[in-house]
Formats: C-alpha cells, structure tokens, sequence
C-alpha cells in the first residue's frame, strides 16, 4: 500500500504488553499488523478472535476504540485485565491477599485432589485452590482480571511447553542433566511468579483515551458495527489438523468456573482435559462456510485476516472469500516469523485486508 500521508493517532509508548507464553500469540507480529493497516482510516476495532490480546492492545496503544471479543473465559478475563481496564491496578495489599492463606476462610481443594501428580506438585496444587478463592473475594472486577491474568501466566511459567496437553510433571521432577534454563522457571514458587507478572500486568494498565471493551461470545453474535474486524481464527494446516486452544489450556478455563469444573472434565482422559466441544473452526469440512459467514456479517467493515500461508482453506480461498464483499484485497507476506514450538520452516505470516 502506498503512503497516503494520514496522521496518524498518537502512540502510547510508555504502557507494554507483557510477554506471554501463549501459543499462536501475536504479540512480536502486532507492530507488523497495525503497520501494515497504517494508511487505512478507521477508528473502532473489533478483535473478534482475542486470544492473548497482542493484536488488541497494539490498536489501543494507537488510540482505536477497541472491542476485544473471545468465546474462552480465561482470555476475556485477559481482555478485561489489559484492554478494557483504563487505571485500576492490582495494588499492594490485594497481592497480599490473594496469596495469603487466612484461617477466616473456608477454603475448597479441588486442585489439590484431583490434579495430583498430573501438571503440578500437591504443595502448588494448594496454593492455585488458595488464590482461586482468594481471588473471587476481590471485590473490584478490574482487580480480580489483573489477578487472574497474574496467576494464569504463573501456571503457564512452570509448565513444560506452557500447555496443558498432557500429564508430564515427571519432566520436572526428572533428576536428568538438561540443557535449557527452564527448569529454575519451574522450580520457582508459584508465589514469586504470581507477584512478578502482577506487577507487569500493573504497568501495561493505561487509558488510551476511548472506550474500549471486553466481550465474550461467538464471534458471529458480537453486537455492533466496526469500522475494521480482524480475524485471526484458530488454525487449521495442510492436513486438516487445527489447533483447540481450549484443548491445550484447559486447565485454565476450569479455574474460571472453579464451582463447575467437576462437572466438565474427561475423566476417560489422563490429563483430565475438559469435556470437548467441537467447533467449525476445527472442521475441515465446516470451516469454508464459517469465514463466509463471518465476512458476510462483517461486510460493512474493513476485514483484516491473519492467517498461514499453507492453512486450510488456502490463502487464495480466504481472498476470494473476501473479494466476494470487498472490492480490493491486499495480501501482505511476513518476509520471516516462526511461532514458538512450530517445526514448520516453509509456512509464512499473511494479513489479508478486504476495503
């Protein structure tokens, strides 16, 4: 796209998102992202996949105002925490308060005895059953988001893979040379990582100026009308296989229904995943009518699609799709970008953006 010359809306340099250990996380392309949709002229934003927020936060830091959108509990609390919020910190005495365990409280153990050996040791299953509850007798909403954000990135620190795919605690407890610095991340107490990422969560809080939002819903059952939608849908590669983020962060999304996750899990399965529910963003055979879908009920925004250049449906299908409600489509490749724990060398970064 050529320069236009539009001013651009100032950039809040000071705030910065945290790093995160989610996969797929957009957070070292954002700036390539929003650079690349720089000449465009749009004011609100809806981020109808929200995920790990990246992309969000990138277009709040630029003055948009944004509508961060996820059908998982776990990360609207994670919009609500960094993109919503506009001042509210999790200050010094709730830190205190959600990792300290106090004899007033009736505390549950549902962690401790039911996820023994499975992700963490029995000391730090107590400890998550301590800040769940702790963390529900918050009484600002704001406050119990940066919490939860808080403890959600201490979970993932010490997990191999930052995933909860499988029941491998015995990686962390193998007594083995090893040739990675993970190992002090996962002996680190959950205490230290849960202040830590408090604070980073703290200095990533600002207001931009607009009125920003966190929802949760089906992307297609979003209300409202967006100058620009950008899509970044989970991926399917060439083989049909997608990725179930709920799958992979199950645990997670129990701890946010912590009074109903008994009743959710898959005992047949050895990680005690949730019950699955299987989306058409993981079927090869539904998800060509579920973009069409979605561009249809965006049609009247500027479509901005993050995608793999070797997914399913292709990125020439994803244009056509596009082109059937816009009358130009420019399609963007990422010169390099490898997401973490990815072997695949060949596949490349696109944005496809439909005016």
């Amino acid at each position: 796209m050529a320069d236009t010359g539009i001013t651009q809306p100032p950039l809040f340099a000071d705030p910065v998102m945290p790093r995160t250990r989610f996969q797929g996380s957009k957070r070292k392309l954002a700036g390539w992202i929003v650079e690349k949709l720089g000449d465009l002229e749009f004011d609100s934003v809806l981020d109808a996949f929200g995920g790990t927020g990246s992309v969000s936060y990138a277009f709040k830091q630029r003055g948009k105002a944004v509508t961060y959108n996820d059908v998982l509990r776990f990360n609207h609390l994670i919009g609500a925490a960094l993109i919503e919020n506009r001042e509210r910190i999790l200050r010094p005495a709730e830190v205190e308060a959600v990792v300290t365990r106090t004899e007033d409280v009736d505390y549950d153990d549902f962690v401790e005895r039911t996820f023994g050996d499975v992700y963490f040791t029995d000391p730090e299953n107590r400890w998550i059953d301590t800040a769940v509850m702790n963390i529900s007798r918050l009484e600002d909403r704001f406050a119990r988001a940066v919490a939860w954000y808080a403890l959600f990135q201490s979970a993932l620190a010490k997990r191999p893979y930052n995933l909860f795919h499988r029941r491998n605690l015995y990686m962390r407890k193998a007594d083995v040379k090893r040739t990675f610095g993970n190992k002090a991340s996962w002996d680190r107490p959950f205490e230290e990582h849960f202040r830590k990422f408090a604070a980073e969560a703290n200095g990533a809080v600002f207001d931009n100026g607009r009125r920003c939002l966190a929802v949760s819903s089906d992307c297609l059952s979003v209300a409202g009308d967006y100058d620009l939608v950008y899509i970044d849908t989970p991926y399917m590669n060439a083989r049909g296989l997608g990725v179930d983020y709920r799958d992979f962060y199950h645990f997670l999304e129990g701890l946010t229904d912590y009074a109903g996750w008994p009743a959710r899990i898959d005992r047949s399965s050895k990680h005690l995943r949730l019950v699955r529910e299987p989306g058409v963003w993981g079927s090869p055979d539904e998800i060509h009518a579920a973009f069409d879908a979605l561009f249809e009920r965006f049609a009247g925004s500027i479509l901005a699609v993050s995608y793999r250049s070797d997914g399913i449906p292709s990125i020439d299908e994803i244009r056509l799709a596009i082109a059937r409600h816009k009358g130009r489509v420019d399609v963007h490749l990422h010169r390099s970008y490898q997401y973490a724990l990815s072997t695949n060398t060949k596949s490349r970064e696109a944005l496809l953006v439909g005016v």
